[in-house]
């Protein structure tokens, strides 16, 4: 090793009470310790430097020692051979080691408040260090205001020694660390690696998480839980368990769920699907606050910060979901399964002042509704493109905004398990009840509203909205609607249930789709009552619709919406050259249809929305 590598002093710190003595200016402390001596390894000196006892008195109650096992580590860089000879190193060494214990000392006698803090600190110790300390214990502070500004200086640090994050990392509590994951850009380093998992011998993957699902209570559990759960250890699905069991979190905790399910996302790193799916779990389970200590302490939040910079935006969003479960610092509200937060997806000091929900329609989800369009048409170098709109023009245009996307399954035929009693929570009536509840927890109608829906989407929005009316609890939601986006929303039918009657040997007509017929008396009903509450509160319309056919599969073509179905009858109707699944997917940041959409949700919120 070249001669001008610097010297590593490494001092570890062993807890024991043992006799008193005194040393140089710290006659305060009862013993110090002892010098090992140097010794020389591929050219460099490591001299170990071991405190036997600080005293009865002192305790270290912190994650650091608790991890560590009473273990730390102290780095210390000492002058270069160039400038000094061989000779005199162990005494330089030695004055060197001694200030590095002299600044644990002093930070740990701030942080836990010991008596010697105020001798130790007219001590020399460099600003550098005293400042990591002080940001920690500030970190830990009673008061929220203080521990959420010590965390969002800690996030600014992108210029420590490797050493500096790893005592971050160690030292912090967990609040601290959701605070970290949940701030951007953040540096990796201040998150402690995930412990090894446990190996069991002669088992798989598979079978482990069977025994999770087999030890998992079956009574006074939701229908559908107990079916899906069946299905899973019937079929060994790892995806549909993953997903579907969410009752007796306390007990998936407790059986080892945490450790199983991560041990699952590190060896699955091949498959986005099964990773967001666990990550989605983590956030359902993170709806429990008296689980946050043991997701916390399983490692997943350095895991959930590193998702949360994902370059794929269904990744990400799951992991925003999840922090902001866990951050009950900065988030009052809880997302519920199938509610996500497009923006503002980390802690930020702009004050969200609206709220702009999106509701996807039949066959849709909540991002790939909103992509800008298929990545199989986008050339290579097109450095537009995005795979979520509202997240990424929407919310420069309106930084003030909070964007929420929600998700609910459709089908459009019925040819595929389900469980039993689905066919009812299938209708608008039941899953437009099940969201707004799950909204409502979001905090949705404490602040001002626009909604923006496609296709079925729409007719789920005017259900809510209806309900909300009718509801004490949820009358904010309607009195805070300030408008309305409508992309193809079939108000008065859509042929897509016609033809599928015509045609039951192809298409078994799903319960969504049944609902879409221009005959059913319940989506009248709906129609007719939307539009005089629509009128009475004063709501803002916007409505979009296709001309062109879009095609259904191989052998299907048609006007899904016809522009007569579209047009609601109250606001501005707008037809556009699309088909029904382009009409919400503008091709740029600059089209007529993401401008005039961008134009009404601003004038809908009047001042709310900044630029």
């Amino acid at each position: 090793m070249a001669l001008a590598a610097r010297w590593l002093l490494r001092a570890r710190l062993r807890l024991r009470p043992t006799a008193a003595t005194s040393w140089g200016r710290w006659t305060r402390v009862k013993k110090v310790g002892k010098y090992a001596g140097p010794v020389i390894v591929g050219g460099c000196i490591f001299i170990t430097y071991e405190i036997l006892a600080l005293g009865k008195n002192v305790t270290l109650d912190t994650q650091a020692v608790e991890q560590e096992k009473l273990k730390s580590y102290i780095y210390v860089h000492t002058i270069p051979l160039e400038q000094q000879g061989l000779q005199g190193i162990t005494s330089k060494a030695k004055k060197q080691l001694h200030r590095a214990v002299k600044r644990l000392v002093q930070a740990a006698a701030e942080i836990f408040s010991w008596p010697l803090a105020e001798y130790y600190m007219k001590l020399d110790v460099e600003d550098h260090e005293s400042g990591l300390w002080r940001l920690l214990k500030r970190a830990q502070s009673t008061t929220k205001a203080v521990r959420v500004h010590a965390v969002q200086e800690l996030a600014k640090k992108h210029l420590w020694h490797d050493y500096q994050y790893r005592i971050v990392a160690q030292a912090c509590d967990q609040k601290t660390s959701i605070g970290l994951a949940r701030s951007k850009d953040v540096d990796p380093r201040f998150f402690l690696s995930p412990p090894l998992p446990k190996v069991i011998e002669d088992s798989c993957i598979e079978d482990e998480l069977r025994y999770l699902l087999a030890s998992l209570p079956q009574s006074e559990v939701d229908q559908c839980v107990q079916y899906f759960t069946s299905l899973a250890l019937r079929e060994s699905n790892q995806s549909v368990s993953a997903q579907r069991v969410s009752s007796h979190c306390d007990k998936i905790v407790t059986n080892g769920g945490l450790q199983l399910l991560q041990k699952i996302y590190q060896l699955r790193q091949d498959s986005q699907k099964i990773q967001r799916n666990i990550i989605r779990t983590i956030g359902n389970l993170a709806l429990n606050e008296c689980l946050h200590s043991a997701i916390a302490q399983s490692g997943w939040i350095g895991l959930l910060a590193e998702a949360m910079k994902s370059p794929h935006v269904i990744q990400a969003s799951h992991a925003a979901r999840a922090l902001a479960n866990l951050d009950r610092d900065t988030v009052e509200q809880k997302y519920e399964d199938g509610v996500y937060i497009l923006h503002p997806q980390y802690r930020t000091s702009q004050p969200i002042k609206a709220d702009v929900l999106f509701v996807h329609g039949l066959l849709g989800a909540a991002f790939k509704t909103w992509r800008q369009k298929d990545r199989n048409d986008v050339e290579e170098k097109d450095a537009n493109y995005t795979e979520c709109w509202p997240k990424t023009w929407l919310a420069a245009d309106c930084p003030s905004l909070r964007i929420l996307s929600v998700e609910y399954d459709t089908h459009l035929s019925d040819w595929r398990s389900k469980c039993p009693v689905e066919n009812e929570r299938k209708s608008l009536a039941y899953r437009g009840r099940e969201l707004l509840i799950k909204l409502k927890a979001a905090g949705v109608g404490d602040r001002p509203v626009v909604w923006v829906a496609h296709s079925m989407g729409g007719l789920l929005v005017k259900k809510m909205l209806l309900d909300a009316s009718e509801d004490p609890e949820m009358r904010s939601v309607v009195q805070n609607t300030q408008g309305i986006v409508f992309y193809s929303v079939p108000h008065y039918g859509s042929r897509l249930a016609e033809y599928s009657i015509s045609a039951r040997f192809l298409l078994f007509p799903s319960v969504e789709v049944k609902e879409l017929s221009k005959d059913s008396p319940a989506l009248r009903e709906l129609n007719n009552d939307f539009t005089e509450l629509v009128r009475e509160q004063e709501v803002n319309i916007l409505s979009f619709g296709e001309m062109l056919p879009t095609n259904i599969g191989s052998m299907i073509k048609l006007h899904v919406v016809p522009p007569n179905s579209a047009d609601l009858g109250i606001g501005d109707f707008i037809p556009l050259d699309v088909n029904h699944l382009n009409i919400c997917k503008p091709k740029s940041r600059d089209s007529f249809l993401y401008q005039q959409s961008l134009k009404f949700i601003k004038d809908a919120l009047a001042q709310e929305c900044k630029r």
